[in-house]
């Protein structure tokens, strides 16, 4: 049965069916190694339907022929289809760890005219990376203006452009921006109109690119900390067995590698780590 014969709304103005369904899956892991399984048809059916009305195309099938040769086409359809739940100190044991375990050498090394490098790989909206710049800035205005004229970066990057847009804007609802402990977000956060705007000093050390984990990365030095966080849930085995490698690979000796809650190391990455708290793992040296 389609999709169309299922559902009663306005989105049954398309039919789309298994078949469909499937071409869209080869794409999408394709291009981005993320799984959709049979039971993820309507979702793609909900996310993909108002770009099949945009383009004034009357079926799925017409749409699957146009994203198959129409490149900005097919990057809208990935953008719709990628996963971009977030929020702010989501997970909140492991900026705590960061805090308490990584930070005080990485400020002194700042201190010494050294430099810092944390990577916050699928950074979705922005709330992680402008998360962990909080924590680092505290609550003190001051702090953060010191430590804004050191050499400390984070790259934080995903496979959605219009995503990273959002999060480089660094405004976001008061809901939103409620999950914000309050010392810090009086400090480093504006209401500006409906809004919470995050203040220029965080969202300056901040550098968000477009990148595909499953591809080449153009990323030269390794990280003091990577943040990989809820993304390895949509891939298959083999494809986060390659991805640990080369995130484990892009890791200083002595840095941490922070995972989701739900996910894992494989066996063979697992042993270039120690793993010193919830999904929270040390690099060996090497």
């Amino acid at each position: 049965m389609s999709a169309a014969a299922r559902t009663g709304d306005r989105q049954a103005e398309f039919h789309f069916t298994p078949a469909d369904h499937q071409a869209i899956s080869a794409m999408v892991y394709e291009e981005s190694a993320i799984l959709l399984p049979p039971g993820k048809m309507q979702l793609v059916y909900g996310r993909l339907a108002p770009r099949v009305r945009s383009c004034r195309l009357t079926n799925f099938a017409d749409y699957i022929a146009l994203i198959g040769h129409d490149a900005k086409e097919r990057t809208a359809a990935l953008n719709a289809l990628t996963t971009n739940h977030t929020s702010f100190f989501r997970e909140s044991h492991h900026f705590d760890h960061f805090m308490e375990h990584a930070w005080p050498a990485l400020e002194q090394r700042l201190s010494a005219r050294g430099k810092v490098r944390i990577w916050s790989a699928a950074c979705s909206s922005g709330e992680e990376p402008y998360s962990l710049l909080m924590a680092m800035f505290g609550k003190e205005r001051g702090t953060g203006q010191r430590l804004s004229r050191t050499d400390l970066r984070i790259l934080a990057t995903d496979l959605s452009t219009e995503i990273l847009a959002a999060a480089a804007a660094g405004r976001y609802a008061l809901d939103t921006a409620a999950g914000v402990p309050l010392p810090l977000r009086s400090t480093w956060m504006t209401k500006v109109d409906d809004r919470a705007e995050v203040h220029p000093l965080i969202r300056d050390r901040v550098s968000f690119r477009m990148l595909n984990l499953i591809e080449p990365w153009p990323i030269k030095g390794r990280f003091d900390a990577i943040f990989c966080r809820n993304v390895m849930i949509y891939f298959d085995e083999p494809t986060k067995e390659r991805l640990q490698t080369r995130l484990a690979d892009q890791l200083a000796p002595g840095g941490f590698l922070y995972i989701g809650h739900s996910e894992r190391l494989a066996a063979s990455v697992a042993t270039r780590f120690t793993c010193v708290g919830r999904t929270t793992f040390l690099k060996n040296d090497a």
